[in-house]
This record gives C-alpha cells, sequence and structure tokens, in this order.
C-alpha cells in the first residue's frame, strides 16, 4: 500500500517577533542539495574536433568558449605538412560563469585527411578513445574508485567542407569508424561560401547519405510531455538543423550601429550569431545549454558500457581457456591385446604357475631333512 504524504510549511515565532516561513521538512530539498554538491564539485566536459586543415575549426572552438587555446599553436609551412601525420593534441581550460566550473578539454588532431593516401587516417583518433575508455576501465576497477578523472571524449565535431556536393569516402569512412566509439556530430564548415539554397541542398545530400551507409550520429533525445513549447521549438529546430552549417570569427566589427562577432567582406558582413546566417546559436546552446549532460550520459551508458561489456567477455573467455590448457591430462584407456598376445600371456602364467609349485616342493623337502 502507498501513502502520500505531504509536508506542510509552518509559521514559527522568531525571537523578535516577527513571524517567518521555516522551510518545510521533506525530500523535496534534494534536488537542491544536489544542485549545491555539482556546482562545488565542477563539472568536465572533452570535446573532439576532426576535419582537415583550413576549415575553421580552432576559430569555431575559440569563438563557441569565448577563449583562445591555440594562442601557442604553430602553422606549417607546405614542405613541413608533407610529412605530416595525425597528431592528438589536447588543450584544457578552466572555464567559470556565475560560480559554475567547467573543466573543458579539447582534443584536436591535426593532420586528419591532408596527407595524399589518407587510408586508415582515422586509426590514431580510434585508438585514443580506445585508450581513454580502457583507462577509466582501469581506474574503475581498481582501490581508489574517489578521484577518478574521466578523460573519455564525450562529442566529436567532425568538419564536412563546403566545396564538394556531400560526403567525401574519407568522411564516410571516419564516421563509420567512430560512430559506435563517440557521438559524432557533423558540421558544414564555412557556411558563407554558400548561399542559403545551396545550404539547404547540401544538408539534404548529407542527412540522405548519413541514412544510405547507415551512419549513427548523435541523435537528439526526444522532449518529454511535460516540457514547455519553447523547449520543444529549441528542440525541433534542432533537429532539422543537422547538419549544423557553422560560420567562426572572433572579430568584433560594426554592422548596423552595432558591434558584434563577424567576417567582414567587399559585399557586407557575415555575423556569426545571426541565425538568419548560419546555426552558431544552435550548436553552441546544443553543446553547452541543452545537451551537454545527455551527451555524457550517452558516452557512459552507451559507448562506454558496450567497451566495458567486450572488455569482461574477452576476460572471461582467456580464463576459460586457461583454465582447460592447465587441466590435468586425461587418462586414456589401453588397447585390447589381440588373440596372439593374449595366448603368450596365459603360457607365461602357467609357466610362472609351475615355478612357484615346484619351489614350494623343494623348500618342503628341505623341512623336512632338517626334521
Amino acid at each position: 500500500m502507498t501513502t502520500n504524504v505531504r509536508y506542510k510549511s509552518r509559521l514559527v515565532k522568531s525571537v523578535d517577533g516577527e513571524d517567518q516561513e521555516k522551510q518545510y521538512v521533506g525530500f523535496a530539498t534534494l534536488p537542491n542539495q544536489v544542485h549545491r554538491k555539482s556546482v562545488k564539485k565542477g563539472f568536465d566536459f572533452t570535446l573532439m574536433v576532426a576535419g582537415e586543415s583550413g576549415l575553421g575549426k580552432s576559430t569555431l572552438v575559440n569563438s563557441l568558449f569565448l577563449t583562445d587555446l591555440y594562442k601557442d599553436r604553430k602553422l606549417l609551412n607546405a614542405e613541413e605538412r608533407i610529412n605530416q601525420t595525425v597528431e592528438i593534441i589536447k588543450h584544457t581550460v578552466d572555464i567559470e560563469e556565475k560560480g559554475v566550473k567547467l573543466k573543458l578539454t579539447i582534443v584536436d588532431t591535426p593532420g586528419f585527411g591532408d596527407a595524399v593516401n589518407n587510408a586508415e587516417c582515422w586509426k590514431p583518433i580510434t585508438d585514443y578513445i580506445d585508450q581513454q575508455f580502457e583507462q577509466y576501465f582501469r581506474d574503475e576497477s581498481g582501490l581508489n574508485r574517489k578521484n577518478i578523472q574521466d578523460n573519455r571524449v564525450h562529442c566529436c565535431l567532425y568538419f564536412i567542407p563546403p566545396f564538394g556536393h556531400g560526403l567525401r569516402p574519407v568522411d564516410v569512412e571516419f564516421m563509420k569508424a567512430l560512430h559506435e566509439k563517440v557521438n559524432v556530430v557533423p558540421l558544414i564548415s564555412k557556411a558563407d561560401c554558400l548561399t542559403p539554397s545551396e545550404v539547404k541542398k547540401l544538408k539534404d545530400r548529407v542527412r540522405e547519405e548519413i541514412d544510405k551507409f547507415g551512419i549513427k550520429i548523435y541523435q537528439f533525445p526526444d522532449c518529454d510531455s511535460d516540457e514547455d513549447e519553447e523547449f520543444k521549438q529549441q528542440d525541433k529546430e534542432l533537429k532539422e538543423s543537422t547538419p549544423f552549417a557553422v560560420i567562426g570569427s572572433n572579430t568584433v566589427v560594426e554592422a548596423k550601429g552595432q558591434r558584434v562577432r563577424g567576417r567582414l567582406y567587399p559585399w557586407g558582413i557575415v555575423e556569426v550569431e545571426n541565425q538568419s546566417h548560419c546555426d552558431f546559436v544552435k550548436l553552441r546552446n546544443m553543446l553547452i545549454r541543452t545537451h551537454m549532460h545527455d551527451l555524457k550520459d550517452v558516452t557512459c551508458d552507451v559507448h562506454y558500457e558496450n567497451y566495458r561489456a567486450q572488455c569482461i567477455q574477452q576476460m572471461t573467455s582467456k580464463l576459460t581457456q586457461d583454465s582447460r590448457i592447465e587441466s590435468p591430462i586425461p587418462i586414456l584407456p589401453l588397447p585390447t591385446p589381440d588373440a596372439e598376445t593374449e595366448k603368450l600371456i596365459k603360457m607365461k602364467d602357467q609357466e610362472l604357475k609351475r615355478m612357484q609349485e615346484m619351489l614350494q616342493k623343494m623348500q618342503q623337502q628341505m623341512h623336512e631333512q632338517e626334521q
């Protein structure tokens, strides 16, 4: 039987005689407790950016988080890029906004897609993601489980060039290699190179090819029925905007008497935060405001659990195999003798029996002589 109990607030007399309302005692304060604990502990988020050079990855990341993560970066010349391989570079920055601390880790992949032969150029990236899963699995299985650092990749922004007519083979192979390890969010970079009709056409083409090749990109969760209409409309716009057509800029320009972040061209100004120009604001809201926690949940509950299940299965099969090898060798039954061998055995038994009888007679005779 279930009993519904409602705690009511009570009026108590304060020391100075004024009435004040005492907070009721009950579990309705649990969200506040969780909020205070989470804010005190802080949050961490790991974002990976992938795509060939020149697509504006660094500019977009700096625009999203209003920071400069690439101030010490060295630009390579054409000769140095010939022998360049795919690298994994981590940038970590602590961001604080209204008392909430966020430890942001950006995983950059310079060299991806820049070589003449890009066969399996995504291998270092998949190895890095697996290494973070392996490290977390070891920490989780160890003795000190309180201070586990979560370096798992929670989201991967994949930059698609705007110059083609859809996905290239390297784009398809990259996303298929990563879609079961990390949340892949495709982006159309440098969308100011295209007209609005061209952006729409390219988005439709990319969506068709994603379905055609069976690529599993990040799926936005469905809204609950009790959500307000504004949130439902925002979620609908996010789903319709995938892949996001983005523009990045860290330059402040003046447009219509206002200073905005954008790009200045001879024919006009492209405003980064103008939703009629690009999907930058939608991407920022998705990453920071609405779906950051869901990205972490999907990473933990789906991608990491799949990796963990595979590890446990491999460990179990290895233990079973080792136990079979170390088990004692079974004793095999002796072969059945044939008729000739059996005849020889009988003859030997009879001869041995006669010798025993003769020995007994001799012993008896000796005993009689002594008497």
